[in-house]
């Protein structure tokens, strides 16, 4: 039994089915020009233990990016509501996996985000889609804070947003300056927290342990 079914047995055992959809043209595509990639860096792409690796490539790069072909705006519509509530709403240590546009290498860490409602609330898990949604495409750090900045600032019009996050670049830890410990914070504001007070509980709240 291939490793592939393994996974798909484990899963309809579980009480749910695994299901992947890929654009086959474009895995044909990507899986034929990963073979002379092989080929180029001194591999044999006919040895047995290559002989998928093209096409699994392929179909894992097409998943990393998904994120092209989704709308994170539509994805918060879907579940806003109207309500009377104008606190802080935190969503904290989010996991964020993305790929870095420099060297297509992995990113990783948390983000922690919280918005001020004015007149509307959006489904909690909602915000980890929207972030998400920005990380499954060719990133950079600094842009994809923003982006999810102005997705929640532009969709919910809230009174303000907040977006912190802290990765590791594989770009830093494996190649160039190859520091393994080193981690990358960015931030973005809107509104209320441009407001040192408001930002500061943000930054208190965040960092605090609650549980």
């Amino acid at each position: 039994m291939s490793l592939d079914n393994q996974h798909d047995d484990f899963a309809e055992e579980n009480g749910y089915a695994k299901i992947d959809r890929y654009n086959s043209k474009k895995i044909n595509k990507i899986a034929a020009n990963y073979a002379e990639i092989l080929s180029e860096i001194g591999e044999n792409p006919q040895r047995e233990g290559l002989l998928k690796t093209p096409e699994r490539v392929a179909k894992a790069l097409q998943f990393l990016t998904h994120g092209y072909d989704l709308d994170a705006a539509e994805v918060l519509r879907s579940a806003m509501f109207q309500e009377d509530y104008s606190q802080m709403v935190i969503v904290k240590d989010i996991e964020v996996y993305s790929m870095c546009e420099h060297h297509m290498l992995p990113f990783f860490g948390k983000a922690h985000i919280a918005y001020i409602p004015n007149g509307h609330i959006v489904g909690l898990s909602k915000i980890p889609r929207v972030v998400d949604i920005f990380a499954r495409r060719l990133q950079v750090q600094e842009r994809l804070t923003n982006e999810i900045r102005d997705c929640i600032q532009d969709t919910l019009k809230p009174a303000g947003v907040a977006v912190v996050m802290e990765c590791k670049h594989m770009c830093m830890s494996m190649r160039g300056i190859q520091k393994q410990n080193s981690v990358t914070t960015t931030s973005a504001f809107t509104g209320q927290f441009i407001i040192e007070k408001t930002r500061s509980e943000f930054l208190r709240l965040i960092a605090a342990n609650l549980a």
